[in-house]
């Protein structure tokens, strides 16, 4: 398990890497002189200074983040700005503009780089098909539970009624319909499970879930899913690849939705320690091809998430350049400099928060 949790710190590590060095590049290409570069964070391996630019690089230990720093660049008191040329804030908007939205843009076009990648490398699933609704987990104290589900029970029948693969319309598993229609006069449901490759029948009698306005009996379920790829060429690897990112994104938009206006996925949230969790969890079952999909999902995640305007993100930034330009004079620089450390120090008091969360889910 050390090596997935190592390959999942290393891919966060590559997307933050990945992030900073678009503000980086960025900002060579525009003319703004960066005072820090470091990949991973933590104690420092090496550091060396470009005698051309003057910037410092480090390498530090831990290989899941990074930073870019520029002169000036939340400088409370505007001191630095009217006493170093090199200050963030004397440059030209656009300059400032374009090298904060080249952070977000590096994770946008990793992500499309990779997905492109894999269609190449892989191909795309034309005849993937289902077989069996397999349980993913078990609801504690449900009916399922009951009567005896197991995790990897391969759900075969209901009352003797076929229950393999999708319904007619191509859209649930059998086996749903199945549930949804049970009858409480008919009494328990007869559900044939096949178990170390042996079938054996379970009694369960599914409860009706008032909220969802149907009859549920306590499991989550795998798709039962398996592709079938097929080689494609290089324009139809951009076109899947770029509709891919766009599906990811849209996803993640309407996640984001839910969790501000009703708090919905609040509990399945995970901070920094989660995602580690997760993918390293994610790629000792799946390997590497859910390893690539999870960085193109994350990538995508983190893009979006930093040009939100939230203070201390990119986003806030983009919002204070943009009253800049309107204004054509600066917001107060002190005031800039005050938003964006609340906006951080809250920001770390989330993280803090969503951590001690993970780890309360971990051990329990």
């Amino acid at each position: 398990m050390v090596f997935y949790i190592l390959a999942a710190l290393l891919l966060l590590g590559i997307l933050v890497t990945v992030h900073e060095g678009g503000h980086f590049f960025a900002a060579r290409l525009t003319g703004i002189p960066v005072k820090e570069f470091a990949i991973g964070f933590g104690p420092k391996i090496l550091s060396w200074k470009s005698k051309k630019h003057e910037t410092e690089f480090f390498l530090r230990l831990i290989p899941a983040g990074g930073y870019c720093m520029f002169y000036g660049e939340d400088d409370i008191d505007g001191r630095e700005a009217k006493n170093d040329p090199r200050a963030f804030g004397n440059y030209a908007v656009w300059r400032r503009v374009v090298t904060v939205l080249m952070g977000p843009g590096m994770n946008f076009v990793l992500a499309f780089l990779v997905a492109v990648g894999l269609y190449l490398g892989v191909g795309e699933d034309t005849k993937g098909y289902y077989d069996y609704a397999t349980v993913a987990s078990v609801t504690a104290g449900g009916p399922a539970d009951q009567a005896g589900f197991q995790v990897g029970d391969a759900i075969v029948a209901v009352n003797g009624t076929d229950a393999l693969g999708l319904n007619q319309a191509g859209t649930d598993f059998k086996l749903t319909g199945l549930i949804n229609g049970f009858d409480p006069q008919d009494g328990a449901l007869s559900v044939t499970v096949r178990r170390e490759g042996g079938d054996q029948a379970l009694t369960v009698t599914p409860r009706y879930d008032e909220a969802l306005n149907r009859y549920l009996i306590g499991v989550n379920l795998n798709t039962g899913y398996h592709p079938v790829y097929t080689a494609v060429s290089l324009p139809r690897a951009i076109q899947l690849g770029a509709d891919y990112c766009v599906q990811a994104g849209g996803s993640i938009l309407g996640a984001l939705k839910d969790l501000l206006t009703t708090g919905k996925g609040f509990e399945e949230s995970a901070g920094p320690v989660g995602i580690v969790q997760l993918i390293a969890e994610e790629t000792k079952e799946s390997g590497f091809l859910t390893y690539a999909e999870l960085l193109v999902l994350i990538s995508v995640n983190l893009g979006l998430f930093n040009l939100l305007p939230i203070p201390g993100l990119d986003g806030s930034r983009l919002v204070f350049l943009l009253v800049e330009g309107i204004r054509r004079k600066p917001v107060p620089r002190k005031a800039e400099a005050w938003v964006h450390t609340a906006g951080f120090v809250l920001l770390m008091g989330l993280m803090l928060v969503m951590t001690y969360k993970d780890i309360l889910r971990i051990f329990r």
